[in-house]
């Protein structure tokens, strides 16, 4: 399918009612599809997709669309949304530890690309600490400082091994065998095709 077909199948997902913060509508996206302004469309759809939970298919066309246009940032953001649906996400205040007391000088990239290790409180058959692997997206930003903090999602590798963490939380993110930075959990999102404990 070429941009202006898969534009207009992900409007097709996306119920009548939905409204950004800025009272943004499926109508209105219809209007920029029409004067063929196909990357402002894919913006508002990308806006839409922040309300209620649409499917899979909605992130993929849009992921297609972005990738078509050339847009890297929304290419990586729609693949991403895609992996959170697939196995989950974990919404966190994370701060990094400074400088000064870790071994990261350089910024954290935010368009998910780094895999770091999370204590989430498991422990290895000898009873020392054993870590899960989740990806890292800096929400509303480029990349995180060392010593900065934002909110950032996490997509756990293995989603079963964080079925136990829950809001309120504190977890402790490495790169190595030492504290990267702490993070406090703000939203817990199921896979997909997971469904709660009774």
């Amino acid at each position: 399918m070429d941009v202006p077909e898969l534009l207009e199948a992900a409007c097709l997902l996306v119920p009548e009612a939905a409204a950004t913060e800025n009272d943004v509508t499926v109508g209105d996206v219809g209007e920029y599809l029409v004067h063929e302004e196909w990357k402002v469309a894919l913006g508002l759809l990308e806006d839409l997709g922040d309300g209620p939970p649409l499917p899979l298919t909605f992130w993929e066309a849009l992921a297609d669309a972005a990738e078509q246009l050339r847009l890297e940032r929304s290419t990586a953001w729609c693949h991403w949304r895609c992996s959170e649906i697939r196995n989950g996400m974990i919404r966190a205040d994370l701060r990094l530890r400074p400088v000064t007391g870790a071994r990261r000088r350089t910024p954290v990239p935010g368009a998910g690309v780094l895999r770091p290790m999370w204590d989430i409180g498991h422990r290895s058959p000898a009873g020392e600490k054993a870590v899960s692997i989740g990806r890292l997206w800096v929400e509303n930003r480029p990349f995180l400082e060392p010593g900065g903090r934002a909110t950032v999602r996490i997509v756990p590798l293995t989603p079963s091994q964080w079925k136990h963490v829950e809001t309120g939380r504190q977890i402790t993110m490495h790169e190595d065998r030492t504290v990267a930075g702490t993070a406090s959990i703000l939203e817990i999102s199921l896979p997909a095709t997971a469904t709660p404990s009774s």
